[in-house]
Parts: C-alpha cells; structure tokens; sequence
C-alpha cells in the first residue's frame, strides 16, 4: 500500500466482499453502501504509520464494516418502533436473464445467505447476535475480533453466534429453489390469480403459508402478519375486485435477492377501482409449494425496483 491510488484500487477489489458484509448486517441497501463508503473515508484518513500496521486489509475493512454497522442496527432498533406495520429487509432487484454484473449489490445476491426468507430471520436477532453470528458463520472473523467489536468478552460472543445459530436452524428457511422449479411455482400462482380458481390457488399454496407486508403506512398491503393459505386466498381474491382488470397480473419478472419475484408497476384506478401502488412479491418455496410471501409496498425502499441494475435518481 504505497500510496492512496494503491491503496484504492485494493479497496475496489474489496468493495463487493465488505458490501455483502454490510447488507447482511443491517438488511438495508443504503446503509450497507453508507457503510463501505464510511469505511474507505476512515481507511483513507490513516496516516502512513497507522496503514502500515495494517497486516490484512480485508480483515480489518470487515471489522471496521461490522462496527460502523453494529451502530446502525441499534439506531434501527429505536427508529423501527415508530414503523407503521411489518418492516422487511429491502430488497435487492436485479434484471431477470441480464449477465451477471460486476456491481457490488448484484455480486452479494449470489449468495444464498441474502435470500429474503434468510434475511427475514437474521432480522429478528438483536445487534449483538446478528453481528457475532454474521461476521463468524459467513465471513469466517475470529471470536476475539467480533468481542472486541461488540466490548464484550470472547466467550459472550461465542454465545451470541450459538444463539444466532439456534435461531436460524429453529426458523429453517428453505434453501433457494432451483430457477425452473421457482418458474413453475409462480406460473401456476399467477394462472390462478387471473382465472379466481380458488381451489388452484389453494393447491400452489402450503397450508400455513405466510404473507408480509411492508409499507410503513406509504401504500396499501396487509399491515399484519397473514397465516394459512383460506385467509390468504380470501385477501387475494378480495384484491382482484379492488383494482381494475388486469392490474394484479401486469408484473414482470425480475430477480429479488436472486430469487424470482414480480414487480407490479402503479396503476391507476377509477371507475370505482383504487389506485394501485407499486408492489414487489417475492415467494419462497419448499417441496413445490408456497410457504412464504413477502409483499414489499413501501415506496423508500422500490427506488431500485422500477429499473433493475440502475441506481436511484438523485
């Protein structure tokens, strides 16, 4: 690392690895790209001495990621009680077919580990859990590097991944399913919808299959928690006759976390039909069936949806 130019272009090479960090962490695409950014500024800003005490780069940009992001999940703990509804992870949407990309963002979906139905279970872990988890499972930090990011004592960081660890394996998401499989599933969902065959709808469906919604109050989806596939179907049909022919069955296929999902683009009401906010569904599946749907309504966090693979205007 003989000058910053070199120094930069090691830290680029770096940028997809310590962004995969940062969005697993914390769940959110903004504050992960806040937090690699944050921690090339504090790189940058060593003076030649303290760089060179540096023995592996990676290690300690992935240490400096995990405290900048430990502090923004405690801050998303307090700001998450004023949430209106269910909050989820955003989402990362990237173009279906396109080749694959050299973007950070799209390089940390390849990883099964930032499927939504993973994300969805990290976030339930407190800060501390889900950091030591986090950063020993995936990214291989030693015990005594993830204590000394959360100023606790080794073996209290070995007990939070143990229960970090626990809680995942007590959740069990489904691994990814194959594209073809996912492709099948959606298909046969989406005929469903369109014809109102309630028995159809309920044979894609798994019986305890969940939905969640998120809107933080900015658009309409179910603000609760749904469970079991009658309450579902009833919510789904129920939204047929809300919005105008063919608005619910309008979406394109994209990629959500690397799974497949659907954006429904806005679409006017009238004629006693409501507007209909963007949407982007995601499913998760097991043994062909739907056992999880994620509903994601909130227009903060779709700037990336509209136009997979662009960034948002500002």
């Amino acid at each position: 690392m003989n000058t910053l130019d070199d120094l930069a272009a090691e830290f680029a090479g770096l940028r997809a690895h310590l962004t995969a960090v940062a969005y697993r962490l914390t769940g959110s695409v903004s504050d992960a790209e806040d937090a690699v950014q944050e921690s090339w500024l504090r790189l940058a800003a060593l003076d030649g001495d303290r760089r060179a005490e540096i023995k592996e780069l990676r290690a300690w940009l992935t240490t400096v990621v995990g405290r900048i992001c430990l502090d923004r999940l405690r801050s998303a703990t307090t700001r998450r009680e004023t949430y209106v509804g269910q909050w989820l992870p955003e989402p990362i949407v990237t173009a279906l077919g396109a080749p694959p990309s050299e973007d950070p963002l799209e390089a940390a979906v390849r990883d099964e580990g930032v499927r939504m139905a993973a994300m969805v279970v990290l976030d339930r872990l407190t800060p501390e859990q889900r950091v030591a988890f986090v950063l020993h499972d995936a990214f291989s930090v030693p015990f005594d590097e993830i204590a000394d990011i959360l100023g606790i004592s080794t073996a209290t960081a070995r007990q939070h991944a143990s229960r970090g660890r626990r809680a995942l394996d007590d959740a069990q998401p489904p691994a990814r399913a194959s594209m073809a499989e996912q492709q099948e599933v959606l298909n046969r969902f989406v005929a469903a919808l369109v014809s109102g065959d309630v028995r159809a709808l309920a044979e894609v469906l798994h019986p305890d299959v969940v939905l969640i919604g998120d809107s933080d109050g900015k658009a309409k989806t179910t603000a609760r928690v749904m469970v079991g596939a009658d309450k579902i179907i009833r919510f789904f049909t129920g939204l047929l006759r809300m919005y105008r022919p063919g608005a619910l069955t309008s979406g394109r296929p994209v990629l959500v976390n690397g799974d497949l999902g659907l954006y429904l683009p806005p679409s006017p009401g009238g004629e006693g039909y409501r507007d209909l906010d963007a949407h982007l569904q995601t499913m998760t599946i097991r043994d062909g069936l739907v056992v999880a749907v994620y509903d994601q309504a909130n227009p903060d966090k779709l700037t990336r949806a509209a136009e997979p693979g662009t960034r948002p205007r500002t």
